[in-house]
């Protein structure tokens, strides 16, 4: 299977246990949920994204997957950054910085890998 696609599938997954059970996600993820009330509405807002951007790609073909699959590598490069923006801010210790830092760059590298198989 294209690399990509497989993270299409993923984010479906990922994306449909966050959107059902974002306090499992926060813990995950090593975030403090229950010192932030709002966290769940985050989680939710990050899942309809992963959902939406996994379908569309699965659903997809030609250019526009292709177009969808770079759009991914835009948002999983954000996130990395997020996430390391985070641990350098301290607003999650170094550790969790890295943990959330990782499957993003791998996300990125995914994608690359499929753009380059010809998705």
């Amino acid at each position: 299977m294209n690399p990509a696609l497989g993270l299409a599938a993923a984010r479906l997954v990922i994306g449909g246990c966050a959107l059902a059970t974002p306090d499992l996600g926060t813990r995950l993820f090593r975030l403090d949920g229950p010192g932030n009330p709002q966290l769940p509405y985050m989680t939710r807002l990050f899942a309809s994204r992963e959902i939406v951007l996994g379908a569309a790609t699965l659903l997809s073909s030609g250019r526009t997957r292709r177009n969808l699959v770079l759009a991914g590598i835009g948002v999983d490069l954000a996130d990395a950054a997020a996430a390391w923006l985070a641990g350098e801010a301290r607003a999650v210790d170094r550790t969790t910085a890295a943990m959330l830092t990782a499957p993003a760059v791998a996300a990125v590298f995914a994608g690359a890998a499929g753009v380059v198989a010809g998705v």
